[in-house]
């Protein structure tokens, strides 16, 4: 789907969508308590959730938690200047650490900011998190320029567009 293309949504998808906007219910069986709020068959929901992924409606499904709540009190956003011939190799093998929850590349903004890859790192102390920042230090090696590590000082409401 190119940009300039827009999906035209029915009910039922702004229903489903509307239900799910702010989270799945907390349930053993979420897609059947959707079911029952807007009257359809739980099959629908599925369905039609899963043509909305499919055609980039829904970017993902997934949990999004409070890492304070779960014990990571030490979030950092490592940012590393890596050569750009390297970038998109070297940010594919970071991203997929355990410990980097996400991962992506920004453009630099000379002269004072010449990081152009970011990975999101969580510990439970800022020497955790350290730690961590070595082993990716390691894996980008020669690659890498510089790096620095920005952590959170507060938690931000996190939510996406509502409809």
């Amino acid at each position: 789907m190119t940009t300039s293309q827009a999906i035209q949504l029915d009910m039922i998808d702004r229903a489903i969508i509307q239900a799910t906007q702010t989270g799945l219910p907390l349930s053993s069986r979420p897609y059947h308590t959707i079911a029952e709020q807007i009257a359809i068959a739980p099959e629908v929901v599925m369905q039609r959730m899963q043509a909305m992924l499919d055609n980039g409606v829904i970017r993902r499904i997934g949990a999004v938690p409070n890492h304070y709540s779960l014990g990571w009190n030490a979030n950092g956003m490592t940012v590393w200047d890596v050569t750009n011939e390297q970038i998109d190799a070297l940010g594919q093998q970071v991203g997929a650490l355990e410990f980097v929850s996400h991962c992506y590349r920004r453009p630099r903004l000379m002269p004072g900011w010449p990081y152009n890859l970011f990975a999101m790192v969580h510990g439970r102390d800022r020497d955790e998190v350290a730690v961590k920042k070595l082993q990716i230090a390691e894996l980008l090696g020669e690659h890498c320029r510089a790096s620095d590590t920005l952590y959170s000082t507060q938690i931000l409401k996190k939510t996406g567009l509502r409809i």
